[in-house]
Order: structure tokens, then C-alpha cells, then sequence
């Protein structure tokens, strides 16, 4: 079954279709990733709160420590490209009601004293422009690193939406984010995980964490591809039947996994389509594995046209048992065959495609899918995703933060 067949329900479950009209609701002072770099969760709550929402989004400097690398240099000239640019986004590039703000940040975390000078940075940038903000302000963070803000900043309430455990993802201060996260769970008002297991280990800080899991644009699975990036033309041109990863290409991908699965098939191609954060270097060693520069949200739909069988041939390890993959869902809207690694946040959707816990088991499964494609069985369990609209997510996230924003009213 294609992504086609796949109906968003006509009611409740339908995109916020909202007049335009002033804000009503409590402003939101957004910590997250770069707003436009990729599609993560929190973008997609927000797009979904807008209008009635006013949003100051807060680009800030990741968490990774600067290190001599092609990627850091790239990625900090993009930095310094920012501030030295205007502070602000330009309002005709962005939505109604959202605000894109660039401050100047310190990009080390690890010592006191770094902190501290982010701290003053952030402090004196952003209650500027919060001067600017009527009515009360509810901030949220995806990140643990400003811990230090909470009660320093001019909003009335904090949220915590923890969509992964950072603490244990390769190449960052593991450290001082797990004390980082710790101090900010203890002070914020509200805790959402973005997964059962998330909602677990955060469960021993605080015994009220809301769940919110991922959600889905159904609507963006089941339109056509339109017009492909020039880049995938390798991809097009390779050998089928195609197998194929989209997302972040670093150390949590099993090599041994990729080996096993290059050994093991008579014919097609392998193919890895992302941007990489130092992957195994081995990776490239193995035949038949290609690899594909990142491709825009609008062109994964094209990704998935061409290929036969989807794949997230993950690591065991406590870094990858604690992820909620936000492509799971986007796999399965596919219509496509998807064979996975048994962790914790894919055995939640075990009726809609495979689960592997061995090379032997991943590789097996991918060639039986690369002939058979998806069960029926699989495809029918598939309907549920109906009910999985980012929508209907942003009104769940809607709720948590009113249950906060009231105690904000005078």
C-alpha cells in the first residue's frame, strides 16, 4: 500500500484551519534547533500553533563543542554569518506571528564560566525583546543547555519537551548535559517526553511528565514528489532494488549491520541519505553502500519513490534505545516495506513493520521484503496513522500549555 491510500480523516484530525486573528493565547519563547534547518518536532507544533500564537524562536549553538573539523568550520562560519547579520529574521520570510531571533552566544557549555557568559549574553539580548511582548509568556525548551535561564528571563512559566536523551548521544558534552537537564527538569513547571521510554527515565526526577509522541503530515506523504533535487539523480541511476536510510549519518548506525547486509544481497544497492556527523570512516569501505548529501523535507517523498525497501539499521545502545525517531512514522507513510532494529520506540508500531535483533535477522527480512513488499497485514495496521496528525499533536501541546499559562493570569 502507497502513502495514497493512507486518508487524513475529515474532523477532528484535519490541519488547524484557523481565520486569522490576534493572538489569544500565551506568547511562546521557543529554545530549539535553527528554525528552517530541518523539520524536527518542535518546528512542526509550532507551524501548527500559528496564528494564534505568537512564537519567539531562539536559534541557538547546539551542543556540540567546537572541534577542528570541516562540519565545525562550516557550521560556525554559518554561525558567524547569523550574528553578523540581523538579529531578527525578516517578517516577510516567516510565518504570521513568529519571530526568529539570532543572539550572540558563547559556543563552548562545558565550564562554569562558559555558562555563565552565555547566561549574560542570553539574558540581555532576549528580555529586550520580550519588553516588546503583552500578556504572559510561556518559554519551551527542546534543550538542556539553558538550565541557567530558568527564573532569570522575563516569562512566567517554563516547559521542558524532551525529545531525546542528549546526555547519551555521541560528540557531546555527555556531562554537563546530564547535569544540565537534571537542574532544568527540577526548576521548569511542566515536563513532556516525546516517547514511553523518554517518559520513563524522566519519570524518576518528577512523577508528572506528560507524553506527546510524534505526529505526521499525511498530507505531505501522499502528495506527488513534484520537481527532484538534482542531487538524487545517483540515487535514481543505482541498482535496484534500492534499500534506504534518510536521516542523521553518525555513530549510532550499526557497521557491522551495513557489512553484513552488503554481503548478503544478490543484486541492488545500498544508500545512506543524510548529513553526516563523523561516521565510521569504515562505512565507506563497504560495497554497494552510497552515500547522498541531505535533501530538503519537501524531496524525501522522491527519496521514498525510488526506493524498495526502508531501513534504520541502528545500534543497540542506550543513546538509540531512548531516541523517537521522528522518519518512523514518515517510513511507514510510505507505503513502503521497513525493517528495523527492536528498540524501545519501534516496537510501539511492531504490527506495521519488521523488527530485527540480529544481522542475520535484518538481513533476511530486507530481502524478503525486497520481493514480497509490504504484507498486507502490515498495510492495513498502517490505517492508524490517520490518527497521528501533527495537528492533533499541537492540540495535545496546546493543553499542557494551558494547564501552565493558567497560573500565569493575574
Amino acid at each position: 500500500m502507497r502513502v495514497s491510500e493512507i486518508q487524513e480523516p475529515s474532523s477532528n484530525d484535519q490541519a488547524l484551519d484557523r481565520s486569522p486573528q490576534p493572538p489569544s493565547e500565551p506568547n511562546l519563547l521557543v529554545f530549539s534547533d535553527d528554525w528552517g534547518r530541518h523539520p524536527s518536532s518542535c518546528q512542526h507544533l509550532m507551524k501548527q500553533l500559528l496564528p494564534s500564537t505568537r512564537v519567539l524562536w531562539v536559534n541557538t549553538i547546539g551542543m556540540r563543542p567546537p572541534r577542528l573539523s570541516w562540519s565545525t568550520v562550516t557550521r560556525g562560519w554559518e554561525k558567524i554569518q547569523d550574528w553578523a547579520g540581523p538579529r531578527q529574521e525578516e517578517d516577510e520570510q516567516l510565518p504570521e506571528n513568529l519571530e526568529v531571533i539570532k543572539p550572540l552566544m558563547w559556543p563552548w557549555i562545558k565550564h562554569g564560566a562558559d555558562r555563565w557568559l552565555n547566561r549574560k549574553l542570553l539574558v540581555q539580548q532576549l528580555n529586550k525583546v520580550l519588553e516588546r511582548y503583552e500578556g504572559p509568556t510561556v518559554a519551551v525548551t527542546t534543550i538542556p543547555l539553558v538550565a541557567d535561564l530558568v527564573g532569570e528571563l522575563a516569562v512566567d512559566r517554563w516547559v521542558y519537551y524532551c525529545v531525546d536523551d542528549f546526555g547519551q548521544w555521541p560528540g557531546l558534552e555527555q556531562q554537563t548535559l546530564t547535569t544540565l537537564e537534571e537542574k532544568l527538569i527540577d526548576r521548569v513547571d511542566t515536563v513532556i517526553a516525546a516517547g514511553t521510554h523518554l517518559q520513563e527515565r524522566l519519570s524518576k526526577f518528577r512523577p508528572d511528565v506528560q507524553l506527546l509522541q510524534h505526529g505526521l503530515d499525511l498530507e505531505h506523504w501522499s502528495a506527488p514528489s513534484g520537481t527532484r533535487d538534482s542531487q538524487l539523480s545517483a540515487l535514481e541511476k543505482s541498482p535496484k532494488p534500492r534499500v534506504t536510510f534518510w536521516g542523521l549519518i553518525d555513530r549510532r548506525l550499526d557497521l557491522d549491520w551495513l557489512k553484513t547486509l552488503s554481503q548478503s544481497l544478490a543484486s541492488g544497492s545500498i544508500h545512506l541519505v543524510g548529513p553526516q556527523n563523523d561516521p565510521d570512516p569504515e562505512l565507506k569501505n563497504i560495497p554497494g553502500l552510497h552515500f547522498h548529501p541531505p535533501v530538503a523535507y519537501d524531496d524525501l517523498p522522491a527519496v521514498a519513490e525510488m526506493s524498495d525497501v526502508l531501513m534504520m539499521p541502528y545500534r543497540d545502545a542506550a543513546v538509540t534505545r531512548a531516541m523517537q525517531p521522528l522518519k518512523l512514522l514518515e517510513y511507514l507513510a510510505t507505503g513502503l516495506p521497513v525493517v528495523v532494529r527492536d528498540l524501545p520506540a519501534n516496537r510501539e508500531w511492531s504490527d506495521c513493520l519488521d523488527l530485527a535483533d540480529s544481522a542475520d535477522q535484518f538481513c533476511e527480512l530486507v530481502q524478503q521484503r525486497q520481493q514480497s513488499g509490504t504484507p498486507m497485514s502490515q498495510s492495513t495496521a498502517r490505517e492508524r496513522l490517520r490518527h497521528e496528525s501533527w495537528s492533533h499533536k499541537a492540540e495535545q501541546f496546546r493543553e499542557f500549555i494551558e494547564i501552565t499559562s493558567e497560573e500565569c493570569s493575574p
